[in-house]
């Protein structure tokens, strides 16, 4: 596994990969911290590419909260070392400076949805996600790109980012990965205390018992109401928000209609640790 830190020797080695050998890529962007959830990403992009690459970098512009940057998990050997087992062929760690010199952002119309659900909470994450996911897709110049369904809104964004800007990308995504309990992975959970972790498991737990009370023509708001009165019922959590809406669209959804597929999404501070999980559900 080769691992790169400027942003010109990794346009090289990818370009000339590409032309000389005709190589298929891969791509996973990460912020390290890696976790299985990551590592699905990457063992899928290795059976479906020859060449799989994973960057690692925890990126400034997407934090709307100075303290959850400073403190987000950095553990850069672990990382390659789970990266290298799983296959990974290149892994690429910039600095900021490196990455974002003489790049000031790419500005799109969202169409709204940064300014919804996760975007109402978290002003100007979106932007920072878009950002640092354009600049990347310019100096990987992948295939395929891989991201988990976890940050359903993200991947929406990213989407429509790709379209845009007319980058000849798939992207590619893939389910959400649990721990034991149900838990969402998340890079996050590392800073949950043991009994935290254990609370946390209710996200998942709440979303089941929903799903299975759902039915064809349910008021939803209804159904929000119950996950948040439940979660707050538990100690040290509360639910920020909890909507159901078109998983491409994200148009919210006030009724449930026959032949309907939608995405239950929701938000939970535990502590001061705040995690996203979601289940899409099929009538």
């Amino acid at each position: 596994m080769k691992v790169i830190h400027n942003v010109s020797d990794k346009q090289i080695y990818l370009r000339e990969l590409r032309i000389t050998s005709n190589k298929t890529i891969g791509f996973i962007p990460t912020m390290g911290a890696l976790h299985d959830g990551h590592i699905s990403l990457v063992e899928q992009s290795v059976k479906n590419n020859d060449i799989t690459v994973v960057s690692v970098f925890v990126n400034p512009r997407q934090f709307n909260d100075k303290s959850d940057f400073e403190n987000y998990p950095v553990n850069h050997q672990r990382d390659l070392d789970l990266l290298d087992k799983a296959g990974c062929n290149l892994v690429f760690l910039p600095s900021a400076d490196d990455i974002y010199k003489n790049f000031v952002g790419f500005n799109m119309d969202f169409n709204g949805l940064d300014k919804i659900y996760e975007g109402e909470f978290r002003p100007g994450h979106f932007q920072g996600v878009v950002d640092i996911v354009y600049r990347l897709f310019e100096i990987v110049n992948p295939h395929k790109a891989y991201f988990g369904q976890k940050d359903f809104q993200q991947l929406a964004i990213i989407k429509l980012m790709t379209k845009l800007a007319n980058f000849d990308i798939e992207i590619v995504s893939c389910p959400i990965v649990r721990e034991k309990s149900g838990l969402a992975m998340s890079s996050r959970n590392l800073r949950l205390s043991q009994e935290q972790f254990k609370n946390a498991a209710n996200i998942y737990k709440l979303l089941i018992v929903i799903a299975n009370k759902l039915k064809v023509g349910d008021d939803t708001d209804k159904h929000s109401k119950y996950f948040i009165d439940e979660i707050e019922k538990i100690s040290d959590m509360k639910a920020e928000y909890c909507v159901f809406c078109n998983p491409e669209s994200l148009v919210s959804v006030k009724k449930i209609n026959k032949n309907s597929e939608i995405i239950m999404c929701v938000a939970v501070w535990c502590g001061k640790i705040r995690l996203i999980d979601n289940i899409i559900l099929v009538f």
